[in-house]
């Protein structure tokens, strides 16, 4: 087994249940991780033997910049949902920071695993 992480990545949301929070978009940061069997690709160097996470990178940003949810819960489990979509990941973990949800702490941080049953 292995992890292929997605870190640090910038995206501009609509999300909040206030109105104000929904009047513009949102600076978040999104790291995702996700679990799948590298040997493979280890053994023969070949894209075809494990995720293009490239791909994976542009369907999220895709995701979460067209849509409007109001919890960061609800986006983060899409993101699951989605990297899930690749039948070679065996679990993904999405952490979501949105560091204008707190008065006083540098951000709020949702954090959902998901598992391929």
């Amino acid at each position: 087994m292995g992890k292929i992480s997605i870190c640090d990545l910038p995206l501009a949301v609509t999300v909040g249940v206030y109105p104000a929070e929904r009047e513009m978009r949102q600076k978040i940061q999104m790291n995702v991780e996700f679990e799948l069997d590298l040997s493979g690709a280890a053994a023969s160097d070949n894209l075809y033997d494990t995720v293009n996470y490239a791909e994976i990178e542009e369907r999220i940003v895709q995701l979460a910049e067209n849509s409007s949810y109001q919890l960061l819960e609800a986006l983060a489990g899409a993101v699951c949902r989605l990297v899930l979509e690749y039948a070679m990941v065996s679990s993904v973990t999405v952490r979501i920071e949105k560091p204008l949800a707190a008065k006083r702490a540098r951000a709020i941080v949702v954090e959902h695993t998901e598992k391929r049953v």
